[in-house]
């Protein structure tokens, strides 16, 4: 009877034993798992925001880099002219449509502020200058349309702006009288122009952290994000969006209302994108009754490039970072997705080459061929 007493208590010692292994080694592998899912959710952030914890851009207190460029009479300037006041730095392109939108609320904010004084007497309120890029004559016309009377300064290509790791526009920053950066980089108009007002990035007064200096802004993370990022479903009517051309001019989805359009979202430097960019022109060169958009991101010189070697003849317009793919609920390239004449969203969205291909083909099965 002992023995047999001995022999169960031995044997619940070993099953309780094993239990608590593997209760641990599913605790331990739960925890990796964590510790991925934490690590593709910083990454995603990265991808839509900029980064959850660290801010893009240089860092706050570095000293600005400097810069000797011509402005649109051909006057040279230097930052360091501007030592003792306190500088918004804005980076500007002719053909980006949000800069566009920015320039008229800039102008209108530099010129009668509060109070009615003028804007330079306002002594929270920073000198504005535009850094801005393209055709020369493209800007002056732009400039003196609205009649801007702060300094534009071109630069060639990219130039200043990569020394400032500002990859689109509009963005910016704040420069306090010492020549530092004051604030994160500013990314988009509402941004530029809470800072233009001396204010952060919720529209309130930023409490000065040294000479000239604002708080940090906070960034979002994706923990508390609720942005959708599985697509849109078909049935969903298709957001409404108007950017810049690779080869000049806007496009507005609204234009191409009353044809079906295939919607590609693609980056010059994602490698699928570019396996799959000679099927798309292969496609497009088949059926021309349908209508293929890319919305693409980077940099116009890297876009056009692409779109030379590959030979494409369809319009690719430009978003800055991934503003449109947030409307159209996923960050990822390539993805694409099939809107009807009425601006409806006819399937599913198709992401990666594959799932684009088989869309393609869905769709050229039901479309007569053009040779």
């Amino acid at each position: 009877m002992n023995y047999f007493l001995v022999a169960g208590s031995l044997l619940g010692f070993i099953l309780l034993a094993s239990l608590s292994l593997l209760g641990w080694q599913l605790l331990r592998q739960n925890g990796r798992i964590l510790l991925r899912l934490d690590e593709l959710e910083k990454r995603l952030n990265e991808l839509e925001f900029g980064g959850a914890d660290e801010p893009a851009g240089l860092p706050l207190d570095s000293l600005a880099p400097d810069f000797d460029l011509p402005d649109l009479a051909g006057e040279r300037k230097t930052l360091a002219q501007y030592r003792g006041q306190t500088v918004l730095l804005i980076f500007f392109n002719p053909s980006c449509g949000f800069c566009r939108e920015l320039l008229p609320k800039l102008v209108a904010l530099n010129d009668p502020a509060s109070n009615g004084e003028p804007h330079s007497q306002q002594p929270s309120w920073p000198q504005s200058l535009i850094i801005s890029t393209g055709d020369l004559e493209a800007n002056r016309q732009l400039f003196n349309q609205h009649k801007v009377t702060w300094p534009v300064l071109m630069q060639k290509e990219m130039e200043v702006a990569t020394a400032y790791k500002a990859n689109g526009t509009p963005t910016g920053y704040l420069i306090n009288s010492e020549g530092k950066i004051a604030s994160e980089l500013a990314v988009g108009a509402e941004t530029l122009l809470a800072l233009a007002r001396g204010q952060g990035v919720n529209g309130k007064e930023q409490e000065p952290v040294g000479d000239g200096r604002v708080s940090r802004f906070s960034n979002r993370s994706l923990a508390h994000s609720k942005i959708k990022r599985d697509g849109l479903k078909a049935g969903a009517p298709a957001p409404d969006f108007r950017l810049p051309r690779l080869d000049g001019g806007e496009l507005s989805l609204s234009e191409l209302r009353g044809r079906r359009l295939v919607l590609v979202f693609s980056s010059p430097h994602c490698g699928p994108c570019n396996t799959l960019a000679p099927q798309l022109q292969k496609f497009h060169r088949k059926h021309q009754d349908l209508k293929l958009v890319m919305v693409s991101r980077g940099e116009p010189k890297e876009n056009r490039a692409k779109v030379k070697e590959y030979g494409l003849t369809f319009p690719v317009v430009l978003q800055q970072q991934w503003e449109i793919s947030r409307l159209y609920g996923m960050f990822a390239t390539p993805m694409a997705y099939l809107i009807d004449e009425a601006g409806v969203i006819a399937h599913d969205v198709a992401a990666g080459v594959e799932p684009i291909v088989k869309l393609l083909s869905e769709i050229a099965n039901k479309t007569p061929v053009n040779y």
